[in-house]
């Protein structure tokens, strides 16, 4: 049976000064795809997470949010990933086949929520984001933990020449995430790669959480673009620091 939302207690806890969710078909948060803007649903009250959704425009560049933030406040620009250090507000990605991570210091009290896709991964955007933890939080990475969500899998992500071009350019280790369909296209694992490239930036293997399930090949549970053709919908995902108020 299809769940609304999916979540990690080895990644991140309530107790632990932390809430997450990977979401599925089912969710029910409303966030406006384009539309950079912080909100509670009609459902939460003035104690829940203020909800922070922006414009995904398949790049690296990171919004940091380090005030607090009112509700119904826009922001002008697109990112793929959100940072911050403000308890109470819920930073959020939208994915349809792309990988949403999730990223936790409980040491400096810092939550981020990436958007890879292949382009962002291969640009770099999770090593980009630990590193800008570290530059403007102090964040130590291996204080942090990860954790990897729902995504197109090894056994459906196939990919063509020029993708792996750009992978062999930016990844030595190429091989070892990606599994030859014929001489000109391959199944690529996209979650295993995000996670090593968290791991070469200092993460620890034992800190990163992942979440074994394709969006692809199970459509009751995951809207895919590359099953659909088209995005339909998209599944949200999130993190926040919990509020002590």
């Amino acid at each position: 049976m299809a769940s609304e939302f999916i979540t990690l207690p080895s990644f991140a806890t309530h107790a632990e000064g932390a809430e997450h969710f990977f979401g599925t078909r089912l969710s029910a948060i409303p966030v406006t795809p384009g539309r950079a803007s912080a909100h509670r649903t009609e459902q939460q009250d003035h104690r829940a997470p203020v909800i922070l959704s922006v414009k995904q425009v398949h790049g690296t560049d990171a919004l940091v949010v380090d005030r607090p933030v009112e509700q119904g406040e826009l922001f002008e620009g697109g990112w793929d990933a959100l940072v911050t250090n403000q308890p109470g507000l819920m930073v959020t990605v939208r994915t349809a086949d792309c990988v949403p991570v999730l990223l936790h210091d409980p040491v400096r009290q810092v939550v981020a929520a990436i958007h890879a896709g292949w382009r962002g991964a291969v640009a770099g955007i999770v090593p980009k984001t630990v590193a800008l933890l570290a530059s403007r939080f102090g964040t130590v990475p291996k204080d942090v933990r990860m954790a990897i969500g729902p995504s197109a899998g090894a056994c459906c992500y196939e990919v063509d020449e020029p993708v792996l071009t750009q992978l062999r350019d930016v990844f030595p280790e190429w091989e070892s995430v990606v599994s030859p369909v014929n001489p000109q296209k391959a199944h690529l694992n996209l979650r295993a790669f995000v996670r090593r490239q968290a791991m070469h930036e200092g993460l620890e293997g034992e800190r990163i959480a992942t979440v074994e399930a394709c969006t692809i090949c199970q459509p009751d549970e995951f809207f895919s673009y590359r099953r659909e053709g088209v995005v339909k919908a998209t599944m949200v995902s999130g993190i926040a620091l919990v509020s002590s108020r």
